[in-house]
């Protein structure tokens, strides 16, 4: 289990003078209402995007501000109050006007820590109320989050460090030890920023979170400079050939996600999250960091997502009501939370990998309420598509839910379907190539416009999953393109797998003597399955030198995962015949080799 000692920013209300508070209550009374209109004026600063990833000029000034996180975050937590909004497992509990007050006291210790040059800014923490702090501060400085991911290896954690140019990581040494995670030089302790702050930055903070008008801080914030497509962070994905590739999402991009699912979910003050998902994923940087701190409803986070009991305690104890996980998350919950805990949720979504209906069952009948099913991708910020919980559709509104597919296009968000090679569009209801365009839609792939171009045609991202479109708009997955796996929501490649055990068994290049494929598991959505040409390998050893190869433990298949075959299926062209290697997978692996 991860823990991390408390780091965010300490409180400042009973320090602040008792004339300061008065003066504050004075001017709430007279103060009005500032809507979206009250933030105009627009100029570029502190810009990411290169020319050849920019949507926009940079003389193109917002003409509404709903995008732009910055704003909405002042507002949302000003507009909460005294109102809780955000806690996590460590024991934080604070109100929309002490959680500003954090952020701004973060933003002014971190502004004397980091270089001004310093752009991007590494981040390595579990989701807590110190991590959400941290991230918010960065963002209205003008920095560039890059939320590295705690469950990769050494290697993949130092390459992706050396690609985003990362001078700085954000972290705990005792989370770290936990984690079995070294940064090296780069280590800036969360904990020894607190100790940074004095008094005046604490009275600054309070007054700016609670007394200066928004308009006055937005323009302190230099926020009229902010553009939609300036980069908001970076996060890094192996996609389906395990070799990192950082995503550069812009603030439109993340900005556009959280006005769809305000659109789609309604969400409210009552509304609680539990915030489970980590945030070098982006399904949890957009819904678990980015949704609560724009939006009305609270959060609840934990740093262990599979931790079944803590995860229904928070639940319990603050009434949540919305939560977004995956089916393998859902399925420790089902094993291990008691029927109560979850018993006030609503709103209950599976996504990153294939919801099954075992799941939706199980999880409905100990719980009372039905997991639906979303899809995305971290190139699409993450969420493409949604179907709506029965408790939040509206009356007398199309039909916005239909199990077996993953729902419709989110609100400014178009789909089509290709043939295999992308060529040409095809009818509805034919089986083809999944594209996506809407404001979702990622700049690129840090420094590579080669991989960019690869997967951006006009505007339109290639998802690489096979699908088909009904009548109604509904999407349904029918298989993927690519060769990776989705494992307990993470991307799993094939390729990096395969050359690895190769390499143990000494193959030549271009003669591979193991082909790696996948099957349908019912716990962790797929099950890696190698196929090879050696008989009696000593599979025990394989894994274990796989472990030294420094690949991660989910990448690794269990020893009863291999098999032999007498050849590897070719096609004409002498490539391998993936489809037939699956098929004789799943003929030896699953009870019905046609499940999907």
């Amino acid at each position: 289990m991860m823990f991390l000692s408390y780091t965010s920013l300490s409180l400042i209300d009973r320090i602040v003078p008792t004339t300061l508070q008065r003066e504050f209550r004075a001017r709430q009374r007279n103060t009005k209402v500032y809507g979206k209109h009250a933030f105009k004026e627009t100029t570029p600063l502190n810009r990411e995007t290169t020319p050849e990833l920019t949507k926009k000029t940079s003389n193109d000034e917002p003409e509404d501000t709903s995008l732009i996180l910055h704003y909405q975050l002042l507002k949302s937590l000003r507009a909460a109050g005294q109102r809780f909004k955000m806690a996590d497992s460590l024991g934080t509990r604070l109100t929309g006007r002490q959680l500003l007050t954090r952020i701004l006291a973060a933003r002014l210790v971190l502004e004397k820590t980091l270089g001004p040059e310093e752009k991007r800014v590494g981040i390595l923490l579990p989701p807590t109320a110190g991590a959400a702090i941290v991230n918010a501060a960065l963002t209205l400085m003008g920095r560039v989050t890059v939320n590295l991911n705690y469950t990769s290896s050494q290697s993949i954690l130092e390459t992706c460090i050396e690609r985003a140019g990362i001078e700085h990581v954000i972290s705990s040494p005792t989370f770290l030890t936990r984690v079995n995670l070294d940064v090296g030089k780069f280590l800036i302790d969360a904990a020894e920023l607190r100790k940074k702050l004095t008094v005046g930055q604490k009275i600054q903070a309070w007054s700016e979170a609670n007394i200066i008008p928004l308009t006055l801080l937005a323009r302190r914030l230099r926020l009229e400079n902010v553009r939609p497509n300036d980069t908001l962070t970076i996060i890094f994905t192996s996609g389906s050939t395990g070799d990192p590739k950082g995503v550069v999402l812009s603030i439109e991009n993340v900005g556009s996600n959280v006005l769809a699912i305000s659109d789609l979910l309604h969400l409210s003050p009552t509304d609680t999250a539990l915030g489970v998902l980590p945030f070098f994923h982006s399904y949890g940087y957009t819904t678990a960091l980015w949704v609560p701190l724009t939006l009305e409803p609270a959060v609840v986070y934990h740093t262990n997502p599979l931790d079944s009991k803590v995860v229904g305690k928070l639940a319990r104890d603050h009434h949540a009501t919305v939560l977004m996980a995956t089916p393998t998350f859902l399925r420790t919950y089902i094993r291990g939370t008691e029927p109560d805990a979850l018993s006030t949720l609503e709103v209950v979504f599976g996504a990153a990998e294939k919801l099954t209906l075992d799941v939706t069952d199980a999880f409905e009948k100990k719980f009372g309420v039905r997991p639906c099913e979303a899809y995305g991708a971290t190139e699409l910020s993450p969420l493409v598509a949604v179907n709506v919980p029965p408790t939040r559709h509206v009356p007398g509104k199309a039909i916005d839910a239909r199990e077996g597919t993953v729902g419709k296009p989110i609100p400014r968000c178009t789909a089509k379907i290709t043939d295999r090679e992308g060529t040409h569009e095809l009818p509805l209801g034919e089986e083809g190539l999944l594209w996506i365009k809407g404001p979702n839609v990622m700049q690129g792939y840090l420094d590579r416009e080669d991989l960019t171009r690869q997967v951006i045609w006009d505007g339109w991202y290639r998802t690489g999953d096979i699908a088909k479109l009904d009548s109604d708009g509904f999407i349904t997955i029918t298989g993927r393109q690519s060769r990776f796996s989705k494992i307990g929501g993470e991307m799993v490649p094939h390729m990096i797998i395969e050359d690895s055990i190769n390499k143990i068994l000494g193959a030549t290049d271009g003669d591979p003597l193991v082909v790696v494929t996948s099957v349908p598991h019912a716990k962790k959505g797929e099950r890696l399955i190698v196929l090879s040409l050696q008989h009696s390998i000593d599979v025990k050893k394989i894994c274990r030198e796989l472990t030294h190869m420094g690949l991660p433990n989910l990448w690794i298949p269990s020893v009863e995962s291999f098999t032999e075959i007498e050849e590897l299926p070719v096609l004409g062209s002498g490539k391998i015949d993936l489809r037939r290697i699956n098929e004789i997978a799943k003929e030896k692996f699953c009870d019905n080799p046609r499940t999907q």
